[in-house]
């Protein structure tokens, strides 16, 4: 058993943090909301999804590890300028949005079970979350994640205390159901946006480069090509095919949660944390609104600075600055600026009159909105066998990623009618 136990441990690297970051707050939310408002009917996506998300993070993460260079970089090194900003650009403008929603939901978490002002909650929440991930040490601080994550099974227990119906749940989930009207629509662009997101994207690219550095196969991020085999890229698969999966996981039941209980009982639009907490009170009784804080607490504290950690590396690595979750504060100075400004920049998001949850939905269709443009510049470097070598993409992972780009890009083509 302890053996087992210490290979799952190592098993788990950047593709299952990526997945487990990727139920933050955001995503919670839109799960939550689609559960509500559209009962069972989106639940396809749960699975339509899952070897989407797996083909563009599989390339994210074979970029990172075989050029041991983040993506910021690796477009500053083959393409132009232009291109290298208007990325940075958007996954700014993303990440900075997401981290504000975020942090505004954790917040409004917190005030269920502790009475306290909101902005004290908020002060409280960022400074932890900034302070975790500029002075704890890389080693230290991704094993804490790794547990961190575990936090999301509360979210998985809870269906099993609801009334459901199993077999409309089977055929809800592999049978296609869709309607065409603007919020259906725009909802399904939430969904996408919230498990296809830019700075997941930038983060396990990155983090491969980090898991380089640890394991002494570059001397520094960047600087050196490290020796990769078949075997580190098919474990690196592994690792993110899980990590993906369990991210799906947690939104499959997510959905039939809410709809098996707000959804049957007339609740069709969430506007705050304690109507999402009350979806958990068939499994928690009058501890739902404590068990759904711990949740959206704990996927939040690894969601932000894993957001925040996304920017810090792309913009460091185009401005050529030290960088690397690695490095003292001493040592990367820049790049934990970064950190802070953007964790700092996204508590000013909620000064707006907008509940932190119906933020954290506006977060996910932002991000589905911006997602194309970035997905194909990692289709083309995933194919550029200048870059990667004998690496590049296999046709299926050709297929997959070429699919969802269209798909995604005609999602925000109709949305951008939708608003003449």
């Amino acid at each position: 058993m302890k053996e087992l136990i210490r290979r799952l441990k190592k098993s788990i690297g950047p593709g299952v943090i990526t997945g487990i970051a990727d139920d933050d707050p955001s995503g919670i939310a839109t799960y939550a909301q689609t559960g509500a408002m559209f009962g069972l009917s989106q639940l396809w996506l749960a699975l339509f999804s899952y070897p989407f998300m797996v083909a563009i993070q599989e390339m994210c993460g074979r970029i990172g590890m075989v050029t041991g260079t983040g993506l910021a970089g690796v477009i500053k090194k083959y393409y132009n300028r232009k291109i290298l900003f208007s990325a940075i650009a958007l996954l700014a403008i993303t990440n900075i949005i997401n981290i504000g929603a975020d942090l505004g939901a954790m917040a409004s978490a917190v005030q269920l079970v502790v009475p306290i002002p909101f902005i004290v909650a908020l002060g409280i929440l960022t400074l932890i979350t900034t302070l975790s991930e500029v002075f704890i040490p890389y080693p230290k601080y991704v094993y804490f994640l790794k547990y961190l994550a575990l936090t999301v099974l509360a979210y998985i227990l809870a269906a099993f205390f609801v009334t459901q119906d199993w077999q409309k749940i089977f055929f809800a989930t592999i049978i296609p159901h869709f309607e065409m009207s603007n919020i259906f629509i725009l909802n399904i662009t939430a969904m996408l946006g919230t498990t296809i997101s830019p700075y997941l994207f930038f983060w396990q690219a990155d983090e491969e480069v980090e898991e380089e550095l640890v394991a002494g196969k570059i001397r520094a991020m960047g600087k050196g090509v490290p020796k990769i085999t078949n075997n580190d890229v098919r474990q690196m698969r592994t690792d993110t095919a899980f990590g993906m999966f369990v991210s799906n996981l947690v939104t499959f039941f997510i959905i039939i949660t809410v709809a098996g209980t707000l959804g049957a009982n007339g609740v069709t639009e969430i506007t705050s944390a304690a109507q999402v907490a009350s979806s958990l009170e068939p499994l928690a009784g009058k501890f739902a609104s404590l068990l759904f804080t711990l949740g959206i607490v704990g996927t939040g504290l690894l969601a932000v600075p894993v957001l925040a950690g996304s920017a810090a590396y792309a913009i460091s690595e185009a401005f050529g600055w030290e960088e690397g979750l690695g490095k003292k504060f001493s040592h990367a100075r820049a790049f934990y600026a970064v950190i802070i400004i953007a964790t700092l920049v996204g508590l000013l998001v909620n000064l707006s009159t907008i509940d932190p949850i119906v933020m954290l939905y506006y977060a996910a269709i932002l991000n589905g909105l911006l997602a194309p443009p970035l997905m194909i510049l990692v289709l083309l470097i995933a194919n550029n066998k200048k870059i990667l070598g004998d690496k590049v993409n296999g046709k299926l992972g050709n297929i997959l990623g070429v699919i969802i780009t269209i798909i995604m890009s005609a999602l925000t083509l109709y949305f951008l009618k939708s608003l003449l």
